[in-house]
């Protein structure tokens, strides 16, 4: 393979603009994982974001890359903010790194997320990244080590990664079968922070500025929650998430009724076992009143 050299400054503002933040996203730290992440950052060290459904891991890395201001006008050469995929489990090693495709008689090469990234000194996130069959996860090794190499074979290349480039993953390990667990050559690449579910004020904050409802809502809402995730070990296979909790509150400021819109949103939302249901449903209506 032949070695790519880091792609110019022009290609990166030909690129940037379809990847840019152009709002700062609400985060609010809950211990000290924005320093870690920074220092990550500063030393080419790819992160692993371990945590449950909904706790807030996109949303940090989407404020990590607002904070590294990598989405300023004027500061093309920092690359893209944030390019992110979605994994799933025919997620395959053309749809990261690229494909040709056929335009009439001619073939075109297509980058993928991965290699765009790569180029432009992105961060790239792999969102719910054990999903992805485990033959496609072994592809970013090389890029998860001191070497920042992407291969790609289909054409007999090995790019370089520019600066910037920072790799990104995330999982739920209590959602996880042991079948779709991280293999340890891929873990041991990566630093790894841990997420949960936000302590009380914090989450209500959460709650009353993403969803526009009232403070009494938003901490009528965290209560729930605590009680909620409590069921866990009683059957309920995942507790309630800060972004359902948000949905609530943004039903109830629409004028839905907090009983209802927590029966749309949490109860439902969160299993289709009847015992449960009604159960959840009791806890409910112990805090709303209406």
């Amino acid at each position: 393979m032949s070695l790519a050299s880091k792609p110019r400054n022009d290609f990166k503002r030909m690129q940037i603009e379809e990847f840019r933040l152009h709002e700062e996203p609400f985060y609010l730290p809950v211990s000290d994982e924005v320093e870690l992440f920074d220092a990550a950052y500063e030393q080419n060290v790819p992160v692993l974001l371990k945590g449950p459904t909904g706790c807030g891991k996109t949303r940090f890395v989407e404020y990590m890359s607002w904070r590294l201001h990598r989405h300023i006008a004027d500061q093309d050469d920092e690359g893209v903010p944030l390019i992110t995929v979605a994994c799933h489990e025919d997620l395959t090693a053309s749809d990261l790194v690229g494909r040709y495709l056929l335009e009439g008689e001619e073939t075109r090469w297509i980058d993928g997320p991965l290699t765009r990234a790569v180029k432009v000194g992105a961060i790239c996130y792999l969102d719910e990244v054990v999903e992805a069959r485990k033959d496609t996860t072994v592809l970013i090794h090389p890029l998860a080590d001191y070497r920042r190499h992407l291969p790609i074979e289909k054409r007999g290349e090995l790019l370089e990664a520019a600066d910037g480039f920072l790799l990104v993953m995330s999982y739920n390990p209590g959602y996880q079968s042991a079948l779709k667990d991280l293999k340890h050559s891929t873990r041991q690449r990566f630093i790894a922070i841990e997420f949960d579910y936000p302590p009380r004020d914090q989450e209500i904050e959460i709650i009353r500025t993403e969803a526009g409802c009232s403070a009494e809502v938003a901490e009528s809402l965290a209560k729930l929650a605590e009680k909620v995730r409590n069921l866990r070990q009683h059957g309920l296979g995942e507790g309630v998430s800060t972004r359902l909790l948000v949905y609530a509150g943004k039903l109830v400021a629409q004028g839905i009724s907090p009983r209802r819109a927590c029966q749309s949103a949490i109860v439902w939302a969160l299993t289709d076992d009847v015992e449960l249901q009604r159960t959840i449903g009791e806890v409910v209506a112990s805090i709303f009143d209406d």
